[in-house]
C-alpha cells in the first residue's frame, strides 16, 4: 500500500483515542530506528517525547527485538495457569531491581490494566471501597483507573462508566498551588491536606499517585512530600499505589521515581518501558503480605494474555539493556543538561510560564501571561475542540522533522534515554523556534 491509501483506510475505519474523530488526518509512520522515526514519504522525525514518554530504549533495539523474534519460535503463548522460563526470568530479574519489599507480581499488557489490578486488589485484600487519587491525575481508561483519574478524560464518561468511592486530594503542584500557599512555608500542605482527609473518610482503601505527574505536566513533588505521604497512609493503614507508568525504567534517573525519595510502596504499578514498548507489558507488584491475602481467598482477576511469555522475554532483555548502556545514568547527566538549556530558553520567551522536570523527563508550562500564569487554553478547550496554541507549536516543530507532545497547556520533552547530544540539541534549538509562535500569542506587558 501507498501511504495515501493507507492513512485514507486508517482515517476511515478506525477509532482514535482522546480526540474528536471528525478531522483526523493521521501521519503514516513507516520505520523507526534509535531516536527516529520516518513518514510514507521518507521525512526523518527526531522522536522528543518517545512516542508516549515509552520507547525508552529507542526504537528497534536489536536485543529486544531478537528476545520477541526468539521467544516467539520457542514458546509463543502459555495459559496463566503455567510456568515459563520468562516468566521465572523475569519475575527473578525484577526482585533485584523494585523497591523493598515488592516480591509478587501480576502480568497484564497495558498501564491501565496494571492500575485495574492494583485497585481490585487493594479493594479485595482490605475490603474498604474508598480510594484517594489526585486532581492532575491519570491513571488509564478502563472502569476503575479512569474512576480514580483526575483530569478532563475521565468527565466525558464519568456518569456512564464510573466505579464509586474516589475521593480527589490536592496536588503537589507548586506553581499552581490548588491551596494558594508558596513552598517552603507552606508545611507541605497538600501532604497534610491527605492526613486530614483519611482521619474523616471511614472505608478507604488506598491513595493512589503518581510519584512524578506524567502526561499532566511533568510535575516533580518537592523533596518531602512522598515520604509523608507514606507515612500518613501508614498511620490510617490506607495502601499506598504508585503509578509508574511513566516514570520508572530511568525514565527520572532511577530503575523508579520512589527510589528518588526512599520510599517502598505498597503496590507499585507500570508499563511503556518495561519493556521498551517494543511489546505491551503492564506489572502490578506487590507486597507479600497482600499476596498472603489470597492464600485460601479466591483472586477476582485475570486476563487471557496474563503473565504472555511473548511479552516476558523482552523485559528480561531490556533490563539488560538499560544496565548495558548505564541508562540510569546517562538520563540523570542528560537531564540536568537538558533542565539547563530549557531554563535558558525561559529566560528568552515569554510565553514559557515554568519549566520543571527530572532526569529526561521534562515539561515546558505555556502561559498568555506570565504574571498571572493565565494559561492559553483550558481543558473546557480541549473537550470543546477549540484551537489550542500548544498544538500550533507541535505543528511547528513537526514541520521541520521534531515530534513532540503538547497536552492544553504544556510540552512533554522526554526523548529516548539513548538520544545523542547531538540529536538532543537539534531537537532544542527546533523547538526554540517554535515558540516564537506562543510568544507571539503572550500577553508582552506580562514577560516578567
Amino acid at each position: 500500500m501507498d501511504g495515501d491509501e493507507i492513512q485514507r483506510i486508517v482515517r476511515e475505519t478506525n477509532y482514535v483515542t482522546w480526540r474528536r474523530q471528525g478531522g483526523w488526518n493521521p501521519l503514516v509512520v513507516t520505520r523507526a530506528a534509535g531516536s527516529k522515526f520516518w513518514d510514507s514519504a521518507g521525512k526523518e522525525y527526531l522522536d522528543l517525547s518517545s512516542q508516549l514518554i515509552a520507547t525508552n530504549l529507542g526504537h528497534a533495539n536489536p536485543a529486544v527485538v531478537e528476545a520477541i523474534a526468539e521467544q516467539a519460535r520457542t514458546l509463543s503463548y502459555a495459559v496463566p495457569g503455567f510456568a515459563t522460563e520468562p516468566r521465572a526470568r523475569l519475575s527473578a530479574a525484577l526482585l533485584e531491581i523494585l523497591p523493598k519489599g515488592l516480591n509478587r507480581f501480576f502480568f497484564s499488557t497495558s498501564g491501565t490494566e496494571a492500575n485495574e489490578a492494583a485497585l481490585k486488589i487493594a479493594r479485595v485484600a482490605t475490603g474498604r471501597s474508598k480510594v484517594v487519587a489526585r486532581y492532575r491525575s491519570y491513571h488509564g481508561s478502563t472502569a476503575a483507573s479512569i474512576s480514580v483519574t483526575g483530569e478532563l478524560r475521565r468527565r466525558p464518561i464519568e456518569r456512564l462508566q464510573r466505579v464509586p468511592g474516589t475521593v480527589f486530594a490536592p496536588d503537589c503542584y507548586c506553581y499552581r498551588c490548588p491551596l494558594g500557599l508558596k513552598y517552603p512555608e507552606c508545611g507541605v500542605a497538600c501532604a497534610e491536606y491527605v492526613d486530614y482527609q483519611l482521619e474523616r473518610e471511614g472505608d478507604v482503601a488506598a491513595m493512589i499517585l503518581e510519584p512524578v505527574v506524567g502526561t499532566n505536566g511533568v510535575i516533580v513533588p518537592v523533596p518531602e512530600y512522598l515520604s509523608r505521604i507514606r507515612e500518613i497512609t501508614r498511620k490510617h493503614d490506607v495502601l499506598l499505589i504508585t503509578d509508574e507508568v511513566m516514570s520508572a525504567w530511568g525514565r527520572v534517573g532511577e530503575w523508579f521515581a520512589v527510589d528518588h525519595w526512599n520510599v517502598a510502596p505498597d503496590i507499585l504499578t507500570t508499563a511503556k518501558g518495561i519493556t521498551g514498548a517494543h511489546i505491551p507489558l503492564g506489572l502490578t507488584a506487590t507486597t507479600a503480605a497482600l499476596h498472603d491475602t489470597f492464600t485460601d481467598a479466591y483472586f477476582p482477576h485475570g486476563h487471557t494474555y496474563e503473565a504472555h511469555p511473548l511479552t516476558l522475554a523482552p523485559a528480561v532483555a531490556a533490563i539488560g539493556e538499560y544496565r548495558r548502556l548505564n541508562l540510569l545514568e546517562k538520563s540523570r547527566t542528560d537531564g540536568d543538561y537538558l533542565l539547563a538549556r530549557l531554563r535558558e530558553m525561559q529566560e528568552r520567551h515569554r510565553s514559557v510560564g515554568e519549566v520543571r522536570g527530572l532526569g529526561l523527563f521534562a515539561a515546558v508550562e505555556l502561559v498568555k501571561n506570565r504574571s498571572t500564569k493565565q494559561p492559553f487554553n483550558t481543558d473546557d478547550d480541549k473537550l470543546a475542540g477549540r484551537p489550542l496554541v500548544v498544538d500550533q507549536v507541535t505543528a511547528a516543530m513537526m514541520k521541520e522533522g521534531v515530534y513532540c507532545i503538547g497536552w492544553i497547556s504544556h510540552l512533554i520533552v522526554a526523548p529516548p534515554l539513548i538520544v545523542t547530544r547531538e540529536e538532543l540539541d537539534h531537537g532544542l534549538e527546533v523547538l526554540d523556534r517554535a515558540l516564537r509562535i506562543a510568544d507571539e500569542k503572550a500577553d508582552p506587558a506580562a514577560a516578567g
